[in-house]
This record gives C-alpha cells, structure tokens and sequence, in this order.
C-alpha cells in the first residue's frame, strides 16, 4: 500500500526564479520554491517564531526568514543559522511533470485523515 501521494501545486511560471511562494495543500501551509533548476517545498513556518519562510529572500539553496533572520536550508530543513540550532523545518519531496510543480504527501493527509 503506498502511503503517499503525489498532488499538483501550480505550474512552472507562476514562481518567478528565486521565489518563494505559500501554498496549502492538505490543510498543510507549505513553502514553494522556485530555485531556478528545480523546485523546494518546505513547511512554511520558521522553527523560532513560526515566521513565513514562503516570503523569506532565497540565498543559494537556503532561505533568510523575514522576521528575525534565521537561514533554513531548503534541501535538508536544518538551521544554518544560528550556527548549531538543533531544530529543523519539515522538507517535502517534488518533482516537475511537463509543466506542473507536484509534492509528495502523506496519503492520509490528502484523503482527509489525521
């Protein structure tokens, strides 16, 4: 039985390179970005404050939370900055069909479920 599923989020254009931009799928709120090469999700919620990392400024692969600062690593979810915060942001797997940005979610989130 698989326990995820792949669902649409926008297409390609609609985040301009070096974006981010807020989704919620799922009664998730998700962070989306555009990278230029390939696209990020994240949960779109700062471990210190629960800043929204979707308006952050994109350096390299890392995000710049607007409100105080903290750089979360968009590939792994961990704290690059401060140096040695142990806390980290949930990552979502994505992948471009043709056109069309789509992230990997639990299955029972999607359906519905707890």
């Amino acid at each position: 039985m698989n326990d995820t599923r792949w669902v649409r989020v926008t297409t390609r254009d609609s985040v301009p390179p070096r974006e981010g931009r807020r989704v919620t799928l799922a009664g998730r709120e998700l962070a989306l970005f555009n990278l230029g090469d390939r696209f990020l999700v994240v949960e779109n919620r700062c471990p210190h404050q629960g800043g929204p990392l979707a308006d952050g400024i994109v350096t390299g692969c890392a995000v710049v939370c607007p409100l105080h600062t903290w750089k979360i690593n968009l590939e792994t979810g961990a704290v690059e900055r401060p140096i040695g915060t142990p806390t980290c942001v949930r990552t979502f797997p994505t992948r471009v069909d043709g056109d069309v940005v789509l992230v990997e979610l639990p299955s029972r989130a999607v359906d519905g479920q707890s």
